[in-house]
């Protein structure tokens, strides 16, 4: 399967998981055009100060691949300055945050991962 740009759906929501501003999602692909337990496959924005607040992943996994700029990420209460090419991985009921404190536009990749097969 072939899957061009302009076939990606993008949305946007606010103050995700009580985050600041806004948080842009193209995705790359749905749950529904895989058969691995995948949920989310996006390549994220996060403009300067914008950020994802604080929260949990219960029986899935999270993995943020930095394309560009920088990130300030909690990962379980350790905080830690991302650039790109470094990878950050959350799961097993771990919590974390991803926050633009810099000067230019953040894009990364967030890849969930489910412990159990998605509905479809």
């Amino acid at each position: 399967m072939f899957k061009t740009v302009s076939e990606q759906r993008q949305d946007t929501s606010e103050n995700r998981f009580g985050g600041n501003g806004k948080v842009v999602m193209d995705h790359v692909m749905e749950k529904t055009d895989v058969l691995g337990n995948c949920r989310l496959f996006a390549r994220v924005t996060l403009e300067p100060g914008c950020s994802i607040g604080y929260h949990q992943h219960d029986k899935e996994e999270e993995i943020y691949y930095i394309l560009s700029g920088q990130a300030v990420v909690n990962d379980n209460g350790e905080t830690r300055t991302v650039y790109p090419g470094d990878a950050v991985y959350t799961g097993n009921g771990a919590f974390h945050s991803i926050e633009n404190q810099s000067d230019a536009p953040l894009e990364f990749l967030g890849v969930i991962l489910t412990y159990q097969p998605p509905e479809r």
